[in-house]
């Protein structure tokens, strides 16, 4: 078992993900639930404020580039919610 300790003062950033049956079968969903994941949990520590993001996967993304459609959205967001 893993246990991760947080101080009570750091802001927690959270991420939940849609990904409906029009992406594909449960393995295509899976795998981009996985990947999506991935990406996120090495983009939100780095937000300087603790946010709620909810990403719904399109059908594109069982096929398209993930890492760098992700990378700039979620860039795009932040910075609109910075401002």
């Amino acid at each position: 078992m893993v246990v991760h300790a947080r101080r009570a003062e750091e802001p927690l950033s959270r991420a939940g993900f849609i990904v409906s049956k029009a992406v594909g079968n449960a393995v295509s969903r899976n795998r981009v639930k996985r990947r999506l994941r991935h990406l996120a949990a090495a983009a939100l520590p780095t937000t300087p404020f603790a946010v709620d993001v909810v990403v719904r996967a399109l059908p594109a993304a069982a096929t398209g580039d993930l890492p760098g459609d992700f990378r700039s959205a979620l860039g795009t967001c932040l910075d609109r919610l910075s401002a």
